[in-house]
């Protein structure tokens, strides 16, 4: 019996009868020869069914099949340049599973909004598939360097009683008659967790409610977020420009086939390498006005324009460290010296994309927190047990959060980051 392979492996199986299993992508009738695209989730191949070498049941099978028809192929591949992927199957028989009537996404182009309605068909295009597999080997990177370098992951809550900066983004749920929250971070949680176990992450999803219809923002994404004992703002910029240089390079070796799909230009990707630029919020905000933001001023937050015209200063990553304290989280530490400026950094992804890194150093002065929970109008109750942490062996420590949907975008160069999961909930996008 031929072997059962997949397509990414089929250099291995050159000259070797084998079976494919998958569905038909297109098709080209030549009459006495048929081309089919071929996928099979592991990626794309031609088959080629040419009337002479088959049976006449097999030839008349090539001529029912329609796109999306999903089929068992048996064939021997060859290498060929001219081929989509450099490989060829000749195919010997087909097995029809289904044939696929009237398939909606059709070769030609197609409107954002139509492709979204029908997005549970839109991800077995050659593009969002290439996507899909960029992200997984980027969550898989992810994991890696954080348990490689002596994280341990922790699950922190959904369902949380208080917010990390506020519940005006933040869904609201009951929960047996008390309201509770959509978590937005599970940063507060690893705050307790690393008193235990000294360096933690948290990986999972994550739900904000701002009505947000920029091409950065979905209302649930997925976002890792390490922690440590012992660290300070220097240390967190050292951590992070490494990790996110181990991502990039590690899709770059990884995902060369899937990049050259999307047709991303990884030039510029391949030296994102530590160390990269840091400049201040003030020296941020001098350089916005230079380049076109005149009326920028000191205490000002960055939109998306701001974030782009900073990023696209530099070849690599940015760090935008010391913003103003009012502007930054309740828990974040205040500079020893201008206490108008926390200990707190963004890391602004290269080409424009703006920011993929949020975090910094956490106060451990319990006075200050209680004294900030109350000047944030946030209820002390549910923040006793958050208080509690600088009462029993506190320590400097420090953080951020990385979203992997922006990362995906900036590491795939695309428009929106609608494209960077499978199924993206957007302001009034819930469906399907």
């Amino acid at each position: 019996m031929p072997e059962m392979v997949s397509i990414q492996d089929i250099a291995a199986h050159l000259g070797k009868e084998i079976t494919l299993r998958g569905w038909i992508a297109d098709h080209t009738d030549k009459g006495r020869l048929h081309f089919l695209r071929f996928r099979d989730g592991t990626g794309f191949i031609q088959a080629v069914v040419f009337e002479k070498d088959v049976s006449p049941e097999t030839f008349s099978a090539a001529k029912k099949l329609t796109q999306e028809s999903s089929v068992i192929l048996t064939g021997t591949p060859r290498a060929d340049a001219r081929a989509p992927g450099g490989f060829e199957l000749s195919v010997k028989t087909i097995e029809i599973v289904q044939i696929a009537q009237d398939y909606p996404i059709s070769p030609k182009e197609h409107g954002v909004e139509f492709l979204m309605e029908h997005r549970h068909l839109w991800l077995r295009s050659p593009r969002q598939h290439a996507i899909l597999r960029v992200r997984a080997t980027i969550i898989k990177a992810i994991r890696d360097w954080l348990d490689q370098n002596g994280f341990t992951l922790v699950d922190t809550p959904i369902l949380t009683p208080a917010a990390v900066e506020g519940t005006t983004t933040l869904f609201e749920t009951e929960y047996f008659g008390a309201p509770a929250y959509l978590a937005q971070s599970g940063q507060l949680y690893n705050e307790a967790d690393i008193m235990a176990l000294g360096k933690v992450y948290c990986f999972g999803p994550t739900f904000r409610a701002e009505k947000s219809k920029t091409r950065r923002h979905l209302t649930e994404f997925w976002m890792v977020e390490p922690e440590w004992a012992f660290g300070n703002l220097e240390d967190y910029m050292n951590v992070a420009e490494q990790f996110v240089s181990y991502i990039v390079q590690t899709v770059l070796r990884d995902r060369a086939a899937e990049m050259k799909t999307i047709e991303r230009d990884v030039a510029k990707l391949e030296n994102i390498a530590p160390p990269f630029p840091r400049i201040s919020y003030t020296d941020a905000v001098d350089l916005l006005k230079q380049k076109g933001f005149p009326d920028f001023n000191w205490g000002d937050d960055f939109g998306a324009p701001h974030e782009t015209v900073i990023s696209e200063s530099f070849d690599k990553p940015v760090f935008v460290h010391h913003y103003p304290t009012d502007m930054k989280a309740f828990y974040m530490e205040r500079d020893a010296h201008n206490p108008k400026v926390c200990l707190s950094a963004d890391l602004l992804a290269a080409e424009g994309y703006g920011e993929i890194i949020g975090g910094g150093q956490r106060s451990a002065d319990l006075n200050y927190l209680a004294a900030q929970i109350a000047k944030h109008k946030l209820p002390r109750a549910a923040y006793e047990w958050y208080l509690d942490l600088r009462k029993y062996g506190t320590v400097p420590h420090c953080g951020f959060g990385l979203g992997v949907e922006r990362t995906v975008a900036w590491i795939c160069k695309l428009d929106h980051v609608r494209e960077t999961i499978a199924f993206p909930r957007m302001l009034e996008k819930i469906y399907p």
